[in-house]
């Protein structure tokens, strides 16, 4: 059975009232992005121990820890001696601190800043395509896989609407090609929207056979052509006729990790708070 929960700001990121609300509906899996003013991973030692204090009080697990490492660089700009780039690295040593102290099995990182066309073919690699940028991410998440394999902790690679990994398949091509069982999918199926991959069966089924490390659910209604995003009560957008889909092929083919509301519908002249109360009660009722 899948392990529900949701990213915590995503009710508040007064850390202590969001695990109550958690409480609330019984959701036993936190998953950590912004906790108070700060981001995870730049907690102090005194904040790490009061989000242990308070896991521990309110009965939850912490599912992932979602620093945005590596989130918005680009790789044709960035280099392995660089500063930014060894400044990512030493933050996700210190998210994998956190996990540890925690007892969360998994990290997620971003896969750097989008290019649009990587593979082409018949005079498109000559003219279109961003010629080395899916070597170039490879070259620059490796060292990052390391850090895990020495560290012995999953890092989950979101497929992100404004990055490299925008789809399931290519979350999956990353992962053969790599080749570490240190490295899943963070399956956002309404991200990938955004790059016009259909979430079942298309999505689903590229992550078949144990590339799945973590899930997020949301709805949204993209319009392409014109760059725009509406995030949507769950149900209620374009993943609506997805949904009830993909909740039975987790069920059935046995998905045992953890699945997160991502709350990011506000409704007009509400809070995050009156989305996540407005949307998780479809979320029980898909996942449960």
């Amino acid at each position: 059975m899948a392990k529900l929960g949701v990213i915590t700001d995503g009710i508040s990121r007064e850390f202590e009232h969001a695990l109550s609300v958690m409480n609330e509906f019984g959701l036993g899996h936190a998953e950590l992005q912004y906790l108070w003013d700060k981001e995870v991973g730049d907690l102090d030692d005194r904040q790490l121990n009061r989000v242990q204090q308070l896991v521990t009080a309110h009965g939850v697990s912490v599912s992932c820890i979602s620093r945005h490492i590596f989130g918005g660089m680009s790789v044709g700009g960035t280099n392995r001696e660089s500063a930014d780039y060894q400044a990512q690295l030493s933050a996700l040593e210190r998210c994998i601190d956190m996990a540890q102290a925690l007892d969360c099995p998994r990290v997620r990182i971003m896969a750097f800043r989008k290019e649009m066309i990587l593979f082409g073919s018949q005079g498109a690699e000559e003219w279109i395509v961003a010629t080395g940028a899916w070597q170039n991410l490879r070259d620059l998440v490796a060292p990052a896989l390391q850090i895990a394999e020495d560290r012995d902790i999953t890092l989950v690679v979101e497929t992100g609407n404004n990055a490299m990994i925008t789809s399931a398949f290519l979350a999956r091509k990353l992962i053969d090609e790599l080749g570490s069982r240190h490295l899943k999918a963070l399956w956002d199926p309404a991200n990938s929207l955004y790059c016009a991959e259909v979430p079942f069966p298309d999505g689903y089924d590229a992550l078949r056979g144990g590339y799945l490390g973590h899930i997020h659910i949301k709805d949204v209604v993209a319009a392409i052509a014109k760059a725009t995003v509406a995030c949507k009560q769950l149900g209620q957008g374009q993943m609506g006729p997805y949904l009830p889909r993909i909740a039975a092929a987790l069920r059935e083919d046995g998905y045992e990790g953890a699945i997160s509301l991502e709350s990011v519908y506000r409704p007009l002249e509400g809070a995050f708070e009156d989305g996540f109360r407005a949307s998780i009660g479809r979320f029980q009722e898909l996942f449960g």
